[in-house]
């Protein structure tokens, strides 16, 4: 599946976003003007303009639609949710080759809000997925205390864990020392 730059683009945004939700004690990654800015910036979110408590509230709504996307239970659903994101957003595609990237597709209207922005470029990148028959690579990580969404974009799918370094080495550690353990406790048991 070709991923374009804009494309990758829009997927770490959404990624982000889904995961800068409140979970457990992890506070809201978008829990206020500053915060969204931040995120803004991180991204380089092209037009977002002066962002204000409203954006904020609006960006979380959106948030939590594309979280539903990620736990949808199949295609369809998806396809669905998505549709809903992108229409809500009134998008108006249109080429630009804007601030040193060649000529690529933004799916949001001009002067359109950052949450209108977002539901739009990122709806579409997820639509991408489902179109290529490749929505099972929009994941939740597999961590039992970790809920993160990640994008699998491995040669054969794959990818497990949101981090590997993290969530991934912190399963295989546990799984290792619960082997050892296991092994010790038997050869007492024959001693």
């Amino acid at each position: 599946m070709l991923i374009t730059h804009d494309t990758r683009c829009a997927l770490d945004a959404v990624v982000d976003l889904v995961n800068s939700a409140p979970e457990g004690e992890q506070p809201d990654g978008l829990a206020d003007v500053e915060a969204l800015e931040a995120f803004v910036k991180r991204h380089g979110i092209s037009g977002a303009g002066t962002l204000g408590p409203q954006d904020v509230k609006a960006v979380m709504l959106v948030r939590e639609r594309f979280a539903r996307v990620f736990a949808a239970s199949d295609d369809r659903a998806a396809a669905q949710m998505i549709n809903q994101l992108v229409a809500s957003a009134g998008t108006t595609p249109q080429l630009t080759d804007h601030d040193g990237f060649d000529w690529h597709v933004h799916y949001f209207a001009p002067g359109a809000s950052l949450a209108d922005h977002l539901a739009a470029d990122c709806g579409m990148a997820l639509a991408f997925f489902v179109v290529a028959g490749e929505r099972e690579r929009l994941r939740r990580c597999e961590a039992p205390d970790c809920r993160h969404t990640f994008v699998d974009l491995s040669r054969n799918r794959s990818r497990r864990y949101c981090d590997s370094r993290t969530c991934g080495n912190r399963l295989h550690v546990a799984a290792y020392r619960a082997r050892r353990r296991e092994a010790e406790a038997g050869a007492q048991a024959v001693g």
